[in-house]
């Protein structure tokens, strides 16, 4: 088992999250009808880890959410979209009605959550300055693409990290390791998809 490195939350501040990450881990876990001891090997990560989370006395990073969500199996666009009541299919969204899936100063707006089959995640994505998926790398099945519209991000694929600014892109085998990092100063901004779905 390993233990993934996560944030300590001491009481609320202005970057808490606005969803109850800890309370929504423990709905869908009771939903799969798994113990957390069973979520956690699954998982490959320890049980205090599981109950921690949903206790709400860590913060996830993404990439650390996303290993634990592998064990059920779970994307993070389900894990934070199974509650919406369903939508008729549409072609436009308002900005407001883009569910936020990240964590701890990383914001990833989905596109399409009227679509009952989405063949492609597209994703707005903002970083803050010192924001990254975590410290753990993320792999997934697909394939992944993006450009950044302002600031600039460090992304390391396969080992490999270069630094993008506005206008730069990406596109690369979501199977490949790969990490997101804002290194700046200002907030980084893009716009993403990946193709399946699996993120």
């Amino acid at each position: 088992m390993t233990q993934m490195t996560s944030k300590i939350i001491n009481k609320p501040g202005p970057e808490s999250p606005s969803v109850d990450v800890g309370a929504r881990l423990r709905a869908v876990r009771n939903r799969f009808g798994l113990s957390q001891r069973e979520l956690a090997k699954r998982a490959g990560v320890t049980n205090g880890t599981i109950s921690l989370i949903e206790q709400n006395r860590v913060s996830p990073s993404i990439s650390s959410l996303k290993k634990v969500l592998e064990g059920l199996p779970m994307t993070l666009a389900e894990f934070f979209t199974f509650d919406i009541e369903p939508m008729p299919p549409r072609a436009f969204y308002h900005a407001a009605e883009l569910p936020d899936l990240g964590r701890d100063g990383v914001q990833l707006l989905l596109v399409g959550t009227a679509h009952e089959r989405r063949d492609i995640a597209i994703l707005r994505e903002t970083y803050q300055p010192g924001a990254d998926t975590g410290p753990d790398m993320l792999i997934h099945d697909g394939q992944e693409g993006g450009v950044v519209i302002a600031g600039e991000i460090e992304i390391t694929v396969n080992n490999e990290s270069r630094l993008l600014g506005p206008g730069d892109a990406y596109y690369f085998d979501s199977k490949l390791p790969h990490r997101f990092r804002n290194t700046g100063t200002v907030p980084c901004e893009m716009v993403s998809a990946s193709s399946p779905p699996t993120f």
